[in-house]
């Protein structure tokens, strides 16, 4: 057997491609160094993994920002607004992906959504009628030659047409047929240049594939390849799919001409079913997704091998692979010196899951293998109990009645008696929690974790800033205030501190977007609040204002997506058992004068079923109920928000209505609004406050900008529902930018109020 691996992470086992491209953005360094920090990040990962013993070693797996952005420009998709910019090619692709504000002009970013069910986010492409689909980058080719002058034959991967055309947004009349002939001829030539260039295979992947197909959609996808495979030239190449099973064209795949047919068997719950009913084609090379590429926990070889010795008795010609690229966890367990073994023990990171790999395929090709040392202790592992059971933990959640999920008065009765409690101006202003996380807040924050400066050194600090933070905030003009969050390393990471059940890493770092990184805390037993979270910071700044102050907490079903789960109990489980422990929060948020408590659900469509079918069953049931389970216990008064970040929300915003908040803002700036549309349609019943300007783009937002955006909120939105606030928190930015953004803000709704008698 061989192995084989869909992708790696690319930010560096230390971060070092986010820092030197955060330099780069500041003008600190010259193109030149960003592309050798680069370079030398591809060649550290090609060594690692030849050494691993890896047969199928991926490139163009690389990317100085998102790997779909790469596809837009290797297919020449690049919107007129960003080539007209007159800048350098590295440039023209950072404004895509940031958006630029400069001497050469002003332009907002592509628009950014998750990537599937992951957290990580993708740029969507944009094409217009004009766009002229055509090979127009060499990234690929450049990057298969790097690997080839330094001994290593790679498989290119590119994001195949299908997906491309699927995921794109398209601005004019033209839809994905359109472009047809454009993007098979653009492929045709990438096969021929890498032919020309010696390599034997290319992936190409596919995971649109995993989610419900019309028969347009099989028809669309067979005429793609139908005509792309028949100029083959003599390379092999692999249909790459991941995050679920092919139900819908699996045979339709196995009649097209592909070498290799690339199956998630973790994730795809009816892969092994379709192998069994349909058979595998035996001229085909079935790569086997059998590493989980998504989590951290250490491969049951038992199982694995039971698996491929399954496959191997159909006679399938089988190579080991990952479930999907292991972009999507961190870099290796090695960084965490100060994390015990008894917890170590149990972890695979990337590179860790490269010796899984290996070990996989020893075991597989072993006639006696259950005497082999990495079976054996793998086993070993496995049969070991495991500490963090908590009696009293799972008697609550087994005690849960439907009154634990029911907030009583209903919302419209709560609206009014909010109404008169607060007497906030129609239009009220915020923002979404956090403010910038300056150098002497990381610095401070990070003495005080090592024990360099005392607790009341800390707390002096924290105040401090604090204050300052809500004098601002009132100088500005803001209707509801917020603390800033500067205690706060991450959202999901800070509260895991304050649970028990939670363990935490150093450097485990995985890419979120760009140049941001999230670090997620591990789901290791069954979760309690071990202390109060936030109370002390929420009601020192209360104290500071007559205007309310938001208590600011992530949700059950964000805390729980962006960790890494236990594989031993269902999300389920751990989402009641997260959502009872903010419960405890919440209630002493509001018996400490706290009025408006944010409970943020940024994840909730993350983890949402790739198929419709299993939406309900396998996760909505379940995740809005332990939103429900947080705050049901609060009184009328107390008015409950929730945030949700880059996704697409339209075809669940009944769901989120349901889920029974007061007041719920979107991060929906940079897909122009287009929710506006699905609210009004749905009589969406919760106060919403859309986003009226995006900050994961360092440029500021200009009053008229925001007025404009106001305005196409209002005539979809009843004023008496509309909150205006950026579209997410404003940790990442700098203070600069961000004061000068929100006093456009103010400025622009006060405007709008005069211009409207509001």
């Amino acid at each position: 057997m061989k192995t084989s691996i869909i992708g790696y992470p690319r930010i560096g086992k230390l971060r070092e491609l986010k820092f030197a491209s955060e330099k780069y953005f500041r003008n600190e360094i010259e193109q030149a160094e960003l592309f050798d920090v680069a370079k030398k990040l591809r060649l550290e990962n090609l060594a690692e993994q030849k050494n691993s013993g890896l047969d199928f070693i991926p490139s163009n797996d690389f990317s100085f920002y998102d790997g779909m952005l790469d596809t837009a420009f290797l297919l020449n998709a690049v919107p007129k607004r960003y080539k007209k910019l007159g800048l350098s090619l590295l440039d023209e692709y950072f404004a895509a992906a940031r958006g630029y504000q400069g001497e050469k002009g002003d332009v907002k970013a592509l628009a950014m959504k998750k990537w599937f069910n992951t957290n990580y986010h993708y740029m969507v492409p944009e094409i217009d009628d004009d766009t002229v689909l055509k090979l127009s980058s060499n990234k690929p080719f450049e990057l298969f030659v790097e690997a080839l002058e330094n001994g290593i034959k790679t498989t290119p991967v590119i994001i195949g047409p299908y997906t491309f055309l699927k995921i794109a947004r398209y601005t004019g009349k033209k839809s994905k047929e359109n472009f047809f002939g454009g993007i098979t001829d653009s492929y045709i030539q990438i096969i021929g240049k890498l032919v020309n260039l010696g390599a034997e295979w290319i992936q190409l992947d596919e995971p649109c594939l995993v989610k419900d197909m019309s028969k347009a959609d099989i028809e669309f996808f067979n005429s793609l390849y139908t005509k792309i495979l028949e100029n083959k030239n003599g390379i092999k190449i692999r249909l790459q799919t991941y995050f679920g099973d092919v139900r819908d064209c699996y045979n339709e795949i196995c009649a097209l001409d592909f070498d290799g047919i690339g199956l998630d068997l973790i994730e795809g719950k009816k892969t092994l079913e379709l192998i069994d009913k349909n058979g595998f084609p035996s001229d085909k090379v079935l790569f086997a997704g059998v590493v989980n590429g998504k989590n951290i926990w250490k491969n049951n070889y038992a199982k694995t091998i039971a698996l491929l010795k399954n496959l191997q008795e159909k006679s399938i010609n089988t190579v080991i692979n990952t479930s999907c690229s292991l972009l999507h966890v961190p870099y290796t367990v090695k960084n965490e010196v100060k994390l015990s073994d008894t917890y170590k023990k149990y972890f695979s990171y990337a590179s860790e899951k490269l010796v899984e790999l290996s070990e996989i395929k020893k075991i597989a090709e072993t006639d006696n293998f259950i005497t082999l040392s990495e079976y054996t202790a793998n086993v070993a592992l496995f049969a070991q109990a495991r500490s963090g059971c908590n009696t009293d933990v799972k008697e609550k959640i087994n005690a849960l009645s439907e009154k634990d999920f029911t907030r009583s008065p209903e919302f419209a009765e709560r609206e009014k008696i909010q109404k008169k409690e607060f007497g906030l101006p129609l239009l009220p202003t915020t923002t979404i929690g956090s403010f910038p996380q300056t150098s002497d807040v990381r610095q401070t924050r990070s003495s005080y974790k090592k024990g360099n400066i005392s607790e009341v050194e800390y707390e002096k600090f924290m105040k401090e800033k604090i204050s300052e933070c809500i004098a601002l905030q009132e100088s500005i003009g803001l209707d509801v205030l917020v603390h800033g969050e500067f205690e706060r390393n991450d959202m999901v990471e800070y509260f895991g501190e304050c649970l028990d059940g939670y363990i935490f890493t150093e450097k485990a770092w995985v890419q979120s977007y760009g140049t941001r990184c999230v670090k997620p805390p591990i789901v290791w037993g069954d979760i309690s609040r071990a202390k109060p979270m936030t109370v002390k910071w929420s009601t020192y700044a209360q104290s500071l204002t007559d205007k309310p102050v938001k208590g600011m907490l992530t949700g059950p079903v964000t805390i729980l997506n962006w960790s890494f789960p236990r594989e031993d109990i269902s999300l389920k489980e751990s989402a009641y058992q997260i959502a009872l422990a903010i419960r405890e929060e919440v209630l002493d948020l509001e018996a400490n004068g706290i009025k408006i408590i944010q409970i943020d659900e940024a994840a909730l469509r993350e983890k949402l079923p790739l198929r419709r079918c299993d939406w309900n069953d396998e996760y909505l049931d379940w995740a809005i109920r332990a939103f429900r389970l947080v705050h049901s216990g609060v009184k009328a008064e107390t008015q409950i928000h929730t945030h949700m970040c880059y996704s697409e929300f339209a075809d669940i915003i009944e769901n989120i209505d349901n889920m029974d908040a007061d007041v719920i803002t979107f991060e929906a700036s940079r897909s122009d609004l287009t929710i506006l549309d699905v609210l009004k349609a749905k009589n969406f019943r919760t106060e919403v406050g859309p986003g009226v300007y995006d900050i994961h783009s360092p440029r500021i937002p200009t009053v008229d900008e925001i007025k404009s955006a106001i305005n196409k909120m209002l005539s979809k939105v009843a004023q008496s529902k509309l909150w205006i606030n950026p579209d997410c928190g404003l940790k990442t930015r700098g203070n600069d930018e961000t004061v000068k953004s929100l006093k456009n803000l103010v400025e622009a709704t006060l405007e709008i109020r005069k211009e409207n008698n509001l």
